[in-house]
């Protein structure tokens, strides 16, 4: 939908109207057959058309266009009045810079930040309305720390708040501690199945050792039986050659 056109000051052309909405072009495109329009606008025609909505030319989304530049210039310097003239707001602006004095508009109705509150307000006014709002928040004045809302006032008790602190801090403390607890044991049984993992493979190792020093061990003494045969067999040799 294009801007109303009662808002702005002196003539507008023709020209720079929407060919749907007849209001003056908002974020506006331009067909091959030179019509204007608000891109919401013609947007929402092509969804159950397909042509031009003035002379009923075949027109696609893709063969629309920006405005021409000269035409963009004429609608940039249009004079209007501010939106919020209703509340009381007498600015005049041209087309190009009415958004950014709308974003800032003294008179431009606005939600209360306070959650819970739903008044809408005039953002001069926002401060006054902060100060006596009934969902505003302040500290406890007498020293617990809590930040309270007005409308709680009269309810706030500030041993029992305190209490059911602590016992939230105590519930989340044994939480935490129970956590740590099963961390813990967690960390402890998989350092544990590590080490047995551990003690089982040296005790393999070790029996695997075991086995080859026993093989050693009958190999020594078959080198030594065999070179207790040789020396018989050197002495027996030796008698002989004495003999001869």
């Amino acid at each position: 939908m294009g801007y109303d056109i009662d808002r702005f000051v002196g003539y507008v052309n023709e020209g720079l109207l929407c060919s749907i909405c007849r209001d003056v072009l908002e974020d506006p495109l331009q067909a091959p057959c030179e019509h204007a329009f608000c891109t919401a606008c013609i947007h929402g025609w092509l969804v159950h058309h397909s042509n031009c909505p003035e002379d009923r030319q075949i027109i696609d989304v893709s063969l629309l266009r920006p405005l021409y530049r000269y035409m963009k210039n004429d609608l940039n310097r249009l004079q209007l009045h501010c939106k919020n003239r209703e509340y009381g707001c007498e600015m005049v602006c041209s087309l190009e810079s009415i958004d950014r004095h709308e974003r800032e508009c003294e008179y431009c109705q606005i939600p209360c930040s306070n959650a819970g509150c739903t008044v809408q307000i005039e953002r001069r006014n926002l401060d006054g309305h902060l100060a006596v709002c009934e969902y505003r928040s302040r500290e406890c004045p007498n020293g617990c720390g809590y930040t309270i809302l007005s409308a709680e006032d009269t309810q706030h008790n500030c041993v029992a708040e305190l209490r059911t602190e602590l016992e939230l801090l105590r519930s989340e403390m044994i939480c935490r501690v129970e956590e740590a607890k099963h961390e813990m044991e967690s960390r402890l049984d998989s350092q544990r199945r590590h080490m047995v993992q551990k003690e089982s493979i040296l005790q393999n190792e070790i029996e695997e050792l075991k086995s080859q020093m026993s093989r050693l061990m009958s190999d020594v003494r078959s080198l030594m039986a065999a070179e207790r045969q040789h020396r018989q067999e050197l002495e027996q040799a030796e008698l002989e050659k004495r003999e001869l």
